[in-house]
C-alpha cells in the first residue's frame, strides 16, 4: 500500500491541528470539568492528555534525533511496515472506542492534574507540527525510530508519525467523550 508522503505528512498535520484546537478549547473549562470521570476506573480529560503527554515525553526527543541524524533526503511515496502498519491503524479511533491495556508507566489514572497538563499537550502539539514539516525533508522508510515499549523494535518514521497521531486522536475522542457525559 503506497501512500504519497505529501498527502500522508498533510492529512497528519491536519489531525494535529485539530488536536491542538480541542486542546485550546479545554482550556476554557474549569479544573473540576477537567478532572471529571465517567467511572472510578475510566480517565478524565487531564488523564487522557497526560496519558498523551507521557507517549510525547518519548517520542518528541527520539524523532527529533532521528530526523537531525538522518542522512536521507525526500521520497515521494511510502510503503508503510507490517508492524508499524498494525499498530498506526490499531490506534484510530472507532465509533465506540475499544479499550486497551496500557503500560503502569504511562497509565496516569487517579493523579492530582491540572491545567498545566493542557499547556503541555499544546506545547507538545506545537513541537510535533515542526517535525511533521521537518518529514518532508527526509525519507521516512529509511529513517527508523525506537518504540516506547522497546528500544530493540524500530519503525518506519512514517509508521511512527501515523502511530503518535492516531494515538493522539483516539485519547482527544476519549476526552471530548468524557465531556460529553459529564
Amino acid at each position: 500500500m503506497k501512500i504519497s508522503t505529501i498527502s500522508l505528512l498533510n492529512e497528519l498535520k491536519d489531525k494535529t491541528e485539530n488536536h491542538l484546537q480541542y486542546a485550546e478549547t479545554f482550556l476554557l473549562k474549569s479544573e473540576n470539568e477537567l478532572n471529571f470521570r465517567i467511572s472510578t476506573d475510566s480517565w478524565s480529560v487531564l488523564e487522557c492528555l497526560e496519558h498523551l503527554n507521557l507517549y510525547g515525553d518519548f517520542y518528541i526527543p527520539e524523532v527529533t534525533q532521528r530526523i537531525s541524524s538522518s542522512k536521507t533526503s525526500f521520497k515521494p511515496d511510502f510503503n508503510p511496515g507490517i508492524l508499524g502498519n498494525y499498530f498506526a491503524k490499531s490506534m484510530l479511533p472507532k465509533e465506540k472506542l475499544n479499550k486497551m491495556r496500557t503500560l503502569k508507566t504511562m497509565n496516569p489514572i487517579h493523579s492530582q492534574l491540572n491545567k498545566e497538563v493542557v499547556e503541555k499537550f499544546i506545547l507538545q502539539q506545537k513541537q510535533w507540527l515542526e517535525l511533521l514539516e521537518k518529514g518532508r525533508e527526509i525519507d521516512l522508510e529509511k529513517t527508523k525510530t525506537s518504540i516506547s515499549i522497546s528500544k530493540l523494535i524500530t519503525l518506519k518514521l512514517g509508521d511512527t508519525f501515523r502511530f503518535v497521531t492516531y494515538h493522539n486522536a483516539r485519547h482527544i475522542a476519549q476526552a471530548i467523550q468524557v465531556l460529553k457525559n459529564k
